[in-house]
């Protein structure tokens, strides 16, 4: 990818603008080696007003274009992203530090999105029903909320803004994207290819910047909708702020996803499984599972086959297609990661793979890594069971029983995902039934569904009524309207009257 220490432009009304009221600017700063990658504004008020003000003029006439030209449009984006995928892919690896492999499966994840928006013309029907008494009929069509705006993370900076962007826009809404200020390259690239479809100006809208732009956003009169994604504590203001201020809201917060491992499951796979989970994206995923609870004997059969596939991962620089587990988001998340494993040993647990020392050939000294840690010996008290640590660290929680375990995932106040790995069909229902989660595995690692199921978190993992993707984003970019009718005339033409017999 091309590298630039230049000063980033907002997307406002169809042009690359630069933000003309701008209170500092930060350096986009590539976690692997601590280069500077970019300038990127922290634009202000003003340019949150250019924004939707653009994004409110563009709604009428986009509103007016028929479903099917707009599902066109979708089309056209798919094509533009599957042309500049390496690009977008490299632009995560390098901002965001995860693995190239995981950056490709990212922006794929992306694309997806694109593609179930296609769909549009389908699932933005609405309903219809004759003769709900004599003569009358009644049904239910869906029209845009109107200026939707997205506040978006740094983990997934190419898939999560598609979680929302072109559902938004298929349902004839006009859109508003605040990218996370750690990683707004990749959405710079994204707005190229939407900016080469011909979508009339203002229609999408990208404006970079910290909290005054958040602030700015939740606030402003004229944005009806509001999607975040972030922590559970921030995804609580914005869910109470945005509500208080009108707006429809969805607000995804963060997580602690438990693994069940029975004594039953098939450990080679298990171990496999649970490393993809909880190491992948340096365990940067609101879907990682952090804590895996043994159910059994399971802990004696897991653990050394856990621990040497653990220890066989390669910690380095993501775009080297040889590594296993990239840098985390910055040296400030790096040394708070630290801090959670020196406090958990603290607390009696035992460090059976510690990566707090993590150094090795080509890993830099101003980069942020951690390698893949493993706790042993975890109690659901201790804060690494409760706290998000967002890092490649496992938890190892014993239990007797499933009902046990079960009893462990649901004492969180996070629901976001859990999985359970069992051969047993009985011990899959009584899972999937008890558990108090949104989305469940079983024996998958990650459980996040594909583009056309919801991403359907529960508790503190989220706030709202509509989840991401999904039919609950056609629901959530959509209003009901309900049309109750009837005719006098009989049809055979004018002046001629319906008599009911």
């Amino acid at each position: 990818m091309t590298i630039t220490t230049d000063l980033l432009n907002n997307y406002v009304g169809g042009a690359w603008t630069p933000a003309a009221a701008a209170v500092g600017e930060l350096d986009v700063v590539a976690p692997a080696t601590g280069a500077t990658l970019a300038r990127v504004p922290l634009s202000g008020a003003a340019d949150v007003d250019a924004a939707v003000a653009a994004a409110r003029a563009a709604l009428p006439a986009w509103r007016d274009v028929n479903v099917i030209e707009r599902a066109r449009r979708l089309f056209a984006l798919r094509e533009g992203l599957i042309a500049r995928q390496e690009d977008l892919a490299q632009s995560v690896t390098a901002e965001m530090g995860k693995t190239i492999g995981d950056a490709r499966a990212e922006v794929a994840r992306a694309i997806e999105m694109v593609e179930a928006a296609c769909a549009i013309p389908t699932t933005m029907q609405g309903r219809v029903l004759e003769d709900v008494s004599r003569g009358i009929d009644a049904e239910t069509i869906r029209q845009p909320v109107g200026v939707c705006a997205a506040i978006v993370p740094f983990n997934f900076p190419m898939m999560v803004p598609f979680w929302f962007l072109p559902f938004a826009i298929g349902c004839g809404n006009t859109f508003v994207l605040k990218p996370s200020e750690q990683v707004p390259m990749t959405q710079r690239i994204a707005f190229e290819v939407l900016d080469s479809i011909g979508l009339p100006p203002g229609v999408v809208n990208l404006v970079n910047g910290g909290r005054e732009v958040v602030e700015g956003l939740l606030d402003h009169p004229d944005v009806d909708a509001i999607s975040f994604v972030g922590s559970a504590p921030v995804a609580k203001l914005v869910y109470e702020r945005a509500a208080r201020s009108g707006k429809r809201v969805q607000a995804l917060g963060g997580a602690k996803n438990h693994m069940v491992v029975m004594p039953d499951a098939v450990i080679e796979k298990t171990a496999a499984g649970l490393i993809g989970s909880a190491f992948g994206a340096a365990g940067q995923r609101c879907m990682a599972g952090s804590v895996v609870v043994t159910v059994g004997e399971a802990h004696e059969r897991l653990l050394p086959a856990l621990t040497e596939a653990t220890r066989a991962l390669g910690v380095g620089d993501g775009a080297d297609e040889a590594t296993d587990v990239g840098p985390v988001i910055s040296c400030a998340a790096r040394d708070r990661i630290r801090g959670f494993i020196d406090a958990a040993v603290e607390a009696g647990a035992t460090a059976v793979v510690d990566g707090r020392a993590v150094a090795g050939d080509g890993l830099a000294e101003d980069g942020a890594f951690v390698g893949p840690t493993i706790l042993d010996g975890v109690t659901p008290e201790m804060a690494i069971a409760q706290e998000e640590v967002f890092g490649p660290v496992l938890a190892i929680v014993r239990a007797e029983t499933l009902d046990d375990a079960i009893a462990i995932v649901n004492a969180s106040r996070f629901g976001n995902g859990t999985s359970i790995f069992t051969e047993s069909g009985s011990a899959v229902r009584r899972y999937r039934h008890q558990v108090e989660a949104g989305m469940i595995g079983v024996n998958i690692g990650v459980a996040a569904p594909v583009a056309f199921f919801p991403f359907s978190g529960w508790k503190d993992s989220f706030l709202g009524d509509l989840h991401a993707h999904g039919p609950d984003a056609v629901d959530f970019f959509t209003r009901k309207k309900t049309v109750t009718s009837r005719w006098f005339s009989d049809g055979q033409g004018s002046g001629t009257y319906f008599v009911e017999r």
